[in-house]
């Protein structure tokens, strides 16, 4: 009964995938206003988030942004989905990356590179970079993710198969630095996305920081791994200009992780990251319970160029 079930769940998807983007689109208008008002999916994790990081901000304020995650977050949904059947020359449309010529140039140099990510927008586009670097298609560069496997095989193989769409590998957390040291012996260069804005799992280092309010621990196993492979270090920032359109700037870091002093690639992270949240409140996933444990410590200086403690003065009312 199980295999039946997900059976006739993978032939939804696959005829839902097949649907226009506009379509879905409606489809997701209507989902989302279930999600927010009817089904209220994690109502009060979103809503005490968004009060606590914009203390500053109005409750008509904070209940617009909400509205708009709402529907942010289904057209996410629909548009994973889509990657099912979407061309390559489609995606290539929706998404553009600014600065990519950033990469290549350390791939050229012969180095490997960090890429910092987060959930704001729709993420597993991002993996449609491959179209858009002049290394995607090349024997001895990979293109990788790292990814937490799913506690259900069936949906864990669907996110992977997903996620492989335009050539990349998802790289198990657990194993990830041995496999990026196998395809260094291997003599292969990657450029791997790290997903570093999660709540830090068991065993996961971190870095205690002021981030949207919050004392907050962020991972820095990410900092630690580029350091200890010396990769060039990038943030992805995302912007979402319109419905269906996405547009990823690529922002070094550094050049040599191993040369900057511990702490400062995660500061720098945060800090960025704070940027693009305030930016656009509403495409950050604010379901997520980032903050549902205290963090012992207290935070340390971000030691941001731009901003102490990491974070802008006004977040951005749209």
């Amino acid at each position: 009964m199980s295999r039946i079930r997900y059976a006739l769940l993978g032939a939804f998807l696959h005829t839902l995938a097949l649907l226009p983007l506009w379509l879905l689109y409606r489809l997701s208008d209507i989902a989302g206003f279930l999600l927010c008002h009817v089904v209220r999916y994690r109502r009060t994790t979103v809503h005490k988030n968004l009060t606590e990081s914009f203390p500053e901000l109005s409750h008509k304020e904070i209940n617009a942004i909400e509205r708009r995650f709402y529907r942010n977050f289904t057209d996410y949904v629909v548009e994973t989905i889509k990657l099912l059947h979407i061309s390559d020359k489609n995606i290539a449309k929706r998404i553009h990356f600014e600065g990519i010529d950033i990469i290549d140039r350390h791939l050229a140099e012969g180095r490997s590179v960090a890429c910092y990510f987060s959930h704001c927008g729709n993420w597993e586009w991002g993996t449609s970079v491959t179209l858009h670097s002049r290394y995607g298609n090349v024997a001895d560069v990979a293109y990788c993710q790292v990814y937490r496997p799913l506690k259900n095989k069936w949906f864990n193989d669907l996110m992977l198969r997903l996620r492989s769409r335009f050539g990349s590998v998802s790289l198990p957390k657990r194993t990830t630095l041995r496999h990026l040291l196998e395809y260094r012996r291997n003599g292969v260069r990657t450029v791997t996305g790290f997903m570093s804005d999660q709540k830090p799992g068991s065993g996961d280092t971190t870095h205690i920081l002021e981030f949207l309010n919050h004392p907050t621990a962020m991972i820095s196993g990410t900092e630690q791994l580029a350091r200890r492979l010396d990769m060039a270090v990038v943030y992805l920032d995302m912007y979402k200009p319109s419905r269906g359109h996405y547009r990823i700037v690529v922002r070094p870091l550094c050049d040599s992780a191993k040369d900057t002093p511990e702490g400062r690639l995660t500061a720098l992270y945060a800090d960025m990251l704070q940027q693009t949240i305030r930016r656009n409140p509403s495409i950050w996933l604010w379901s997520h319970k980032r903050w549902k444990n205290p963090v012992p410590g207290e935070p340390t200086d971000s030691k941001s160029p731009q901003h102490k403690n990491g974070h802008t003065k006004h977040p951005a009312k749209q």
